[in-house]
């Protein structure tokens, strides 16, 4: 079944009305600096907002559905088929949303933040805001398995993003207000300003080298005032007092870090198994909701635990009531409800099952530590919280954000020093085992690597195929001798190529091989065939291989040519390569990287300034395209005429069968600005300025 989203236009009046405004905006003549402040309160301020308004949307489905607040001892209380239905219908109207409406409000929002910002240049589309609250509150609220900090972050983005789009800044700022919006949507949920700044750098942006981190920090402190004017200045959880019993007790959180990172691994899995299976099914959205809901609700029967965010059994979790035998086997059950949650199509983020995990495993081996070494071993609640950290640093592969939340929760410092040993130690288990974090994996899977432009080794973003010489000098296996010299003499490369009947490579003959039988040519030149004199050492690059991969078999072999076969597997021949043309490319693109600011001997790394001094007033920059030019061709944006610049080149990234390639265009006046693209351009300072800020 083909699905269609509806679309829609702005009235003119408002068209007319919004370019009124940017025109006298625009007279304000902001710096940059005082505009982007302005804007990442703005922001904060909004994303604070859309943090209270879902947790108040989630409370509000909640009376709907279950006629009371949702609760352990409420839940008890309601008919078997009524625990089964609600999630069910959640299922259906969240699936229908999703099919519809936004197809960005399925599963968990984070991935597709990350991969808007990689991408788009951060455009996320303002309908999200709407869908995702939506989407996620209602089903939270019916009982699905999941959290609301994801759908949080992903509406303090989109916030960020529309806001962004409002002002049409350029790509730089548009991801800088994205990380603002990311930044307010989890310190509003979390109660911790530090924790949501620090989320933003380390997991949406993954790069602690922002150079414009204080919008981010500023937003996070503004929606964390917002939260807690309307919902109190209260930790999100209730936590005892922790307390380091004896030095021994590091063993134990060792060995719980241990059991943290499997167990994140164990989640990950799941997770991306349910997703697999639910999507083999070609059927509307809403189906599998429907069957994920049915699922859900039928589990939820004998483990009510499961239902909702989780957070009334997390605190029975911290304070040690909850039974070990039964925390052991909600890890489990948790794991199968969160991911069959969101396989099935649900609107949830995995940052409370996550925490939910983590309070189970530490309760489950708290006690088990308990009965052993009940002398020198602290509560099961300490575990409980210290496994917290450990199982979402290990499954968001962001220890830093981790550790801060939960000592934001506490407000404790004794509990750093068991935090940071468990979340770091199950943090390096789950990024050996697995090299993607729950947030990238599903990018990965899609043939997405977010940070594969931030590339050092020039060599490993090189691909065999630009630079493979097309001719190839070949002679069959069978070749009698005198027909092999002559070829070999006049050939224009270092050695020549023997082949079989399958006309697949055997050997190769070069004059080295030639030299040893020249003493009898007269003698061998009618025994001798070229399959006899050949060399089978020879290894073969497929087109698609990295020339960092080439240049060591160069080092390794100590040919100066090696033979190229075709990448689709079907191994035909179709040129050569030699360790020159490696050299001359790893030269170009070096520079034409200094040029364009690509790698860390770039012009601006060098000077330590962001622009290059030529002469007098006349500078080289690197800026990139702005949002206003995209898809105008160079003599469409009529750059020089309207700002005095020269573009010089082009860097321009883009996804081809599922890999990132970066190229550099030497630009035309019939050359297209697309998004991504980055502009090297030559004029005066003041020239440059105009044009970043269209």
């Amino acid at each position: 079944m083909q699905s269609k989203e509806v679309s829609f236009r702005y009235p003119r009046f408002l068209r007319k009305l919004y370019k009124q405004f940017l025109v006298y905006f625009n007279k304000l003549k902001l710096t940059e600096h005082s505009f982007v402040l302005i804007v990442a309160v703005v922001i904060g301020l909004l994303g604070g907002y859309g943090a209270v308004l879902i947790q108040l949307t989630i409370r509000w489905f909640q009376h709907l559905f279950w006629g009371c607040s949702f609760s352990l001892e409420n839940i008890h209380a309601i008919p078997w088929y009524w625990k089964v239905l609600v999630p069910a219908f959640g299922g259906l109207v969240v699936g229908l949303i999703i099919q519809f409406y936004s197809k960005e409000a399925k599963g968990h929002g984070v991935p597709e933040v990350m991969e808007a910002i990689a991408l788009k240049n951060g455009v996320i589309r303002p309908r999200v805001v709407v869908a995702k609250l939506f989407a996620s509150a209602l089903y939270i609220a019916s009982g699905g398995s999941v959290g609301r900090e994801g759908p949080v972050i992903q509406i303090g983005s989109a916030v960020g993003s529309s806001v962004g789009q409002f002002f049409r800044v350029n790509p730089k700022r548009m991801r800088v207000f994205v990380a603002c919006g990311a930044a307010s949507g989890i310190a509003a949920a979390f109660n911790a300003p530090v924790a949501g700044a620090l989320f933003a750098v380390e997991i949406i942006l993954g790069d602690f080298a922002v150079p414009q981190f204080s919008p981010i920090v500023i937003s996070s402190v503004t929606a964390t005032i917002v939260s807690r004017h309307y919902l109190g200045d209260y930790p999100a959880f209730l936590v005892p007092k922790y307390q380091l019993v004896s030095p021994l007790e590091i063993i134990n959180y060792v060995i719980l870090g241990v059991l943290a990172g499997f167990t994140a691994l164990l989640f990950i899995r799941a997770l991306y198994f349910s997703e697999d299976f639910f999507d083999r099914f070609k059927v509307p959205e809403y189906y599998k909701g429907v069957v994920g809901g049915l699922i859900i609700g039928v589990m939820g029967l004998a483990f009510p635990y499961i239902y909702g965010v989780g957070y009334d059994s997390m605190d029975t979790a911290l304070y040690g009531h909850m039974v070990w035998q039964l925390a052991g086997l909600l890890v489990i059950m948790k794991i199968l409800a969160t991911s069959i949650s969101l396989g099935s199509g649900g609107s949830g983020g995995i940052f409370a099952p996550s925490l939910f995990m983590g309070a189970m495993l530490g309760v489950f081996f708290g006690h088990v530590v308990n009965m052993l070494f009940p002398s020198w071993t602290s509560g099961p609640g300490a575990y409980a919280l210290v496994a917290m950290g450990g199982v979402v640093g290990a499954a968001t592969h962001g220890p830093i954000t981790a550790i801060l939340i939960i000592f934001e929760m506490t407000n404790d410092y004794k509990i750093i020093l068991p935090l940071m040993i468990t979340t770091i130690i199950a943090t390096l288990i789950a990024m050996r085992m697995e090299k993607e974090s729950i947030y990238t994996l599903k990018l990965a899977r899609r043939g997405i690597n977010i940070f594969g432009g931030r590339e050092i080794n020039v060599l490993r973003s090189l691909k065999v195929s630009s630079i493979v010489n097309k001719t190839i000098d070949l002679v069959s296996a069978y070749a009698p001798f005198d027909e092999i010299l002559p070829l070999i003499v006049n050939s224009t490369h270092n050695q020549i190529y023997v082949v079989n009947e399958k006309n697949k490579i055997v050997g190769y003959i070069s004059m080295q091989e030639l030299r040893q039988t020249m003493m009898d040519f007269e003698s061998l030149k009618h025994l001798l065939i070229a399959a006899d004199i050949a060399n089978p050492e020879i290894p073969i690059i497929n087109e698609n291989d990295s020339l960092d991969k080439v240049m060591k078999l160069f080092g390794r072999t100590g040919l100066e040519e090696l033979p190229v076969v075709s990448g689709n597997g079907d191994e035909v021949i179709v040129g050569t390569i030699t360790q020159r043309a490696v050299i001359d490319a790893y030269n170009h693109q070096i520079f034409l990287r200094d040029m364009a600011g690509e790698s860390g001997r770039s012009i601006r790394e060098m000077t330590k300034q962001k622009r290059v001094h030529v002469v007098d007033n006349y500078y080289f920059d690197e800026v990139e395209a702005p949002m206003s030019l995209m898809n105008k061709t160079l003599r469409e944006a009529a750059i020089r005429n309207r700002f005095n610049l020269e573009v010089l080149m082009i860097r321009r990234r883009e996804y081809k069968d599922g890999k990132q390639r970066t190229f550099y265009i030497q630009p035309s006046a019939q050359t297209k600005i697309k998004s991504n693209d980055v502009l090297l351009v030559f004029g005066t300072q003041e020239a440059i300025q105009r044009f970043e800020r269209i």
